[in-house]
């Protein structure tokens, strides 16, 4: 005769603030990705996505405080649901962490969002000026003389790029390098003898792709050439310190292209040239 087993050791039921904290976790989660694809793709004005991504942001938090709730909860009357907490508390802080990290360069960065090579006379935003005139955008006009302050303080290394090569080499160099960053090219005017040359892109930040507008110009000095960028944020007061990193990477590429010399091309091997017999009449 079949023995007839009892029910499983294990009858406390599921803390309803463990499912909570994890049904909130994961909201928050579906919220953020949401958002970032709004922001992204420009399904909507930048106002509803950023709604969206603090309200994600909220989400998380409260989780974490109800996560909490729940672990006191289990510790008292011994019902389950840690995993569930577990859950929730990692997806939280994975949620969080960037966010928590923007806030505090926020509070260590200085509150710029242009910044440039030459502060003095900055390349200008022509074709992306019309870009920057919308509800709630940063203006086309260079933000003055207390960005251009900040940023000496901040980012003393950033200046002109002067290349020993003519202005064409220059342009080309620098056109290559933001088409490869898959920058979208809005205008772009090669340099002629009495015209400077100029490429206007926009670039995204990495994570939500917030839109960050791109000008260069390629001036000659001789038979040489200069080139300056300008990095400015359409939204923001604040840039957390993208648009001088983008610079920075950009001179670098810039001097290590400019500074390689191409390689020679070996002469081509002379054609064999086969001996013809001379038949004696």
């Amino acid at each position: 005769m079949a023995r007839r087993f009892s029910a499983p050791y294990q009858t406390e039921p599921v803390s309803s603030l463990a499912t909570w904290a994890r049904n909130l976790a994961l909201f928050s989660l579906i919220a953020v990705v949401v958002s970032i694809m709004i922001v992204r793709f420009g399904f909507l004005e930048m106002k509803p996505a950023l709604a969206t991504f603090f309200g994600a942001l909220a989400l998380a938090g409260l989780s974490i405080l109800v996560g909490l709730a729940a672990f006191a909860a289990i510790w008292q009357n011994g019902s389950r649901g840690m995993g569930r907490i577990l859950l929730a508390l990692l997806l939280d802080a994975a949620i969080l962490a960037y966010p928590a990290y923007l806030a505090l360069q926020y509070r260590k960065l200085p509150r710029i969002y242009d910044i440039t090579t030459d502060s003095i006379d900055p390349p200008r935003f022509q074709a992306l000026a019309p870009l920057r005139a919308g509800d709630g955008t940063n203006p086309a006009v260079y933000a003055g003389l207390y960005s251009a302050e900040q940023q000496a303080i901040a980012y003393p290394d950033i200046e002109t790029v002067e290349l020993e090569v003519p202005p064409q080499r220059a342009y080309e160099i620098t056109l290559a390098l933001v088409n490869k960053r898959k920058w979208r090219v809005v205008d772009e005017r090669p340099p002629q003898a009495r015209r400077e040359g100029r490429i206007e892109a926009i670039a995204q930040t990495m994570i939500m792709g917030f839109r960050e507008d791109v000008s260069i110009r390629i001036k000659a000095d001789g038979e040489d050439s200069r080139v300056d960028i300008r990095s400015a944020s359409r939204y923001f007061d604040s840039d957390l310190g993208s648009n001088a990193s983008r610079i920075t990477k950009l001179i670098a590429d810039i001097n290590t292209v400019a500074d390689t010399k191409p390689a020679a091309k070996k002469p081509a091997a002379p054609a064999k040239v086969q001996a013809k017999t001379v038949k004696k009449q």
